[in-house]
């Protein structure tokens, strides 16, 4: 466990005070689209992004196995909000670790989605919430009998919901993904519970502010993330392996990749909110948006995008237009273009404004953050 520990610590100490950032709104609502891009990706169920933007304006796809994934991206996108908001706190993270709350995931993610869209790819019905009542094989892993699933659930939740906040929550919440999925609770959805549990856990105690996810790295190296799934899957591998049946080496092996995938994601985020360099890639943005795009942008609205977004508040219009230096017409047509592009975001037509970041300016602001959405941006232009 030492090694194990320590790498735990370090992660710790340096989300920490990542999560306490303060950040616009929009930043933390576009990582949620990012997110269910991600963890659908694993599953190989994933939309484009812009797909995932237009499914949230209620623009779905003719297509109809395209808007059955829109609708899954968008049900994603949904529960992991509604559940951050149920699950905070240490006695949210205590909760996480019951049958009840497994069973709650699964059914706020699942019970959004039209009947139609309930079923596995073999054709058998998705019942939202409820354990299965059949047995199965996953490749070559023969999961528990069905029969015994909620005794193996009580034993997940008191062995890995009983470690003490710290270092070695960090570590158990790392085990007990792998072992949801070796149980296998659910007929469909255990890889999106499973991934949705180690979110939701590591942001009700703090860990995340809504800023970052393993979900990420997890999609970025999926091949490794299925590899080590499996691999500790398997039965010991003699009597220095341990004292279970399944084997502890490999165990070892899947929690140091899931604190090391953690680990790389909140460095990421760290150097992506470096306050320093953020007014330069808002600049570029406004350039580009200016000289290339010529859609109204003016590069006036550096003053005023920057301090929205250290503020991370909203501001009145007569305040943002005053922080442009020009004329109250020529403010008002460039306050227009800037809500226009989504760079200023308001809940109504004369209300106050925040700082918008939508797909296509992440090239600049947040470059490498969400490679795809950069993609599909680039060639939309």
């Amino acid at each position: 466990m030492e090694p194990l520990l320590a790498k735990a610590h370090d992660l710790s100490r340096l989300a920490t005070p990542l999560a306490g950032s303060r950040v616009p709104l929009e930043l933390r609502a576009l990582l949620r689209s990012m997110n269910s891009y991600y963890t659908n990706r694993i599953e190989g169920q994933h939309t484009r992004p812009h797909e995932i933007d237009q499914a949230l304006r209620q623009d779905f796809s003719k297509d109809a196995t395209l808007a059955a994934k829109q609708r899954l991206a968008v049900a994603h996108i949904k529960a992991e909000q509604a559940l951050e908001q149920r699950y905070m706190g240490e006695a949210g993270a205590r909760a996480l670790y019951t049958v009840d709350a497994l069973r709650h995931l699964h059914r706020e993610l699942f019970s959004q989605l039209p009947v139609a869209d309930l079923s596995t790819p073999e054709g058998e019905p998705i019942a939202p919430g409820e354990l299965r009542q059949r047995d199965v094989k996953v490749g070559q892993h023969v999961a528990p009998a069905h029969a015994s699933v909620p005794l193996f659930l009580a034993r997940w939740a008191a062995g890995y919901g009983g470690v003490r906040r710290g270092e070695a929550a960090l570590v158990a919440v790392a085990a007990a993904h792998q072992r949801l999925g070796w149980l296998h609770p659910f007929l469909d959805g255990n890889g999106r519970v499973m991934r949705l549990h180690t979110h939701l856990w590591l942001t009700a105690l703090g860990y995340t502010g809504g800023l970052w996810s393993p979900l990420r790295g997890f999609a970025r190296s999926t091949e490794r993330y299925y590899a080590l799934l499996a691999d500790a899957d398997s039965l010991r591998r003699g009597d220095l392996d341990g004292r279970g049946n399944l084997s502890e080496e490999a165990l070892i092996a899947w929690i140091d990749y899931v604190l090391e995938t953690c680990m790389d994601q909140v460095r990421f985020m760290a150097s992506m909110l470096d306050f320093e360099t953020m007014k330069a890639r808002i600049e570029a943005c406004l350039v580009f948006e200016s000289t290339v795009l010529k859609q109204g942008v003016r590069q006036e609205a550096l003053r005023g995008l920057h301090y929205l977004f250290l503020s991370g508040e909203d501001m009145a219009r007569g305040d943002f237009k005053a922080m442009l230096g020009m004329s109250e017409r020529g403010a008002t047509d460039a306050l227009g273009a800037l809500v226009k592009r989504g760079l200023l975001k308001s809940d109504s037509p004369q209300g106050k404004v925040r700082f918008g970041l939508p797909q296509h300016a992440l090239r600049f602001m947040f470059p490498r953050l969400w490679p795809e959405a950069e993609a599909d941006a680039a060639m939309s232009d």
